[in-house]
């Protein structure tokens, strides 16, 4: 595998210049990413400092910049957040999830079976090639779906662009629903507090178990590997008392941003050239898909007492990594919203391939578009 977070390789020309040096390329994607950052964060927006970068190099990428982020970095970034995510998580878990079980169950299952349906509904319109449609509307584990589909007669450029869309999609969804709630926020305090390390020992520890998880994470070929046992080392180690997690804002803040390069940076210009004839009817389905999981959210909230933003969050269609952060940086209940994405991804990891092969029999193979 490409040391680089890449989807494909093209022959195709970029629209930049081929000799403009690629380090101005990096420094207006920098300066382009503080701006939107800070305008976000000025609206106190949640996840500001990751919608923000994210923005940013989509922007860039798009107009035909050619960068590419290392994968280590974007590795020890999920890393990160997995930590923090453990931080946050209470140790009585399990109990939590064995004593509200059908509540994960029933929300973990409606997510999947209603991106399941529209998928299929999509597939059946002949507007995308092979199983492209069914692949690329699975919930969640983006890149593990976007990496097997091609193996199954699907389109990896139309599957990676339905993927990372809805990605995209749902990180401002959820902004924009935590917005209008007018959650208490964490960054006012975090601002003040921005460069301020409670304990070097600590953080020089919590950067170790980070490199040692997602190197774990990595070797394993696990997708999402290094964040799913940075969550579960950090939960074990904070659990028998032997680390206490120290993760500065600022730290933070560049993982954030890493995370938001590493989803803007594969939308490419290839990749949306060749999805603009079906971009209208993709669209449709993953805004469709946000209004079936906001009427699960509905329901957790009238039947199982859980707060509008929590619900929300936890029946996200998008990555948990982005829901992740903006869940920390509100009200929300973390732990709530994790479990249920956690459990989701690894249902999609089990049953995601055996699913779209079993909606796609019997599908005719259609020309590339």
């Amino acid at each position: 595998m490409d040391r680089k977070i890449s989807l494909m390789t093209t022959n195709k020309p970029h629209c930049e210049p081929e000799n403009k040096p690629k380090y101005q390329s990096f420094i207006l994607l920098f300066a382009l990413s503080s701006v939107i950052g800070g305008f976000l964060e000025w609206f106190h927006l949640p996840a500001a400092l990751l919608l923000g970068p994210m923005i940013a190099a989509i922007i860039i990428t798009i107009r035909g910049a050619r960068l590419k982020l290392y994968r280590p970095f974007f590795l020890l970034a999920q890393g990160s957040l997995g930590v923090m995510i453990a931080s946050h998580l209470p140790l009585n878990l399990y109990t939590e999830v064995a004593k509200d079980w059908p509540v994960f169950l029933l929300g973990t299952l409606s997510t999947v079976v209603a991106s399941s349906f529209l998928g299929w509904l999509l597939s059946r319109t002949g507007l995308l090639p092979g199983t492209t449609a069914i692949w690329g509307s699975s919930p969640g584990a983006a890149g593990a779906m976007t990496l097997m589909c091609e193996a199954y007669g699907a389109d990896i450029r139309l599957v990676a662009m339905m993927q990372y869309l809805r990605v995209a999609c749902c990180v401002v969804a959820a902004s924009v629903v935590a917005h209008i709630y007018n959650v208490s926020s964490t960054s006012n305090h975090a601002a003040s507090n921005w460069l301020l390390v409670s304990s070097w020992q600590g953080f020089g520890l919590t950067l170790l178990l980070i490199g040692i998880a997602s190197y774990i994470g990595v070797k394993l070929r696990l997708p999402g590997g290094p964040l799913l046992i940075s969550i579960a080392l950090g939960v074990l180690l904070k659990a028998t008392g032997l680390l206490t997690i120290v993760l500065p804002t600022w730290y933070l803040t560049i993982s954030y941003g890493i995370l938001g390069w590493g989803i803007g940076f594969r939308f490419s210009p290839e990749v949306v050239r060749h999805a603009a004839k079906v971009f209208p009817y993709v669209l449709g389905s993953i805004l469709a898909l946000l209004f079936l999981n906001g009427c699960f959210a509905v329901l957790l909230v009238y039947f199982a007492d859980i707060d509008p933003l929590t619900a929300f969050l936890a029946t996200s269609p998008g990555g948990a990594d982005s829901v992740a952060i903006i869940a920390a940086a509100t009200n929300a209940d973390v732990a709530f919203v994790m479990t249920m994405q956690i459990l989701r991804f690894l249902l999609v990891l089990i049953i995601g391939p055996l699913l779209a092969r079993w909606l796609s029999a019997k599908r005719p193979n259609e020309t590339a578009l």
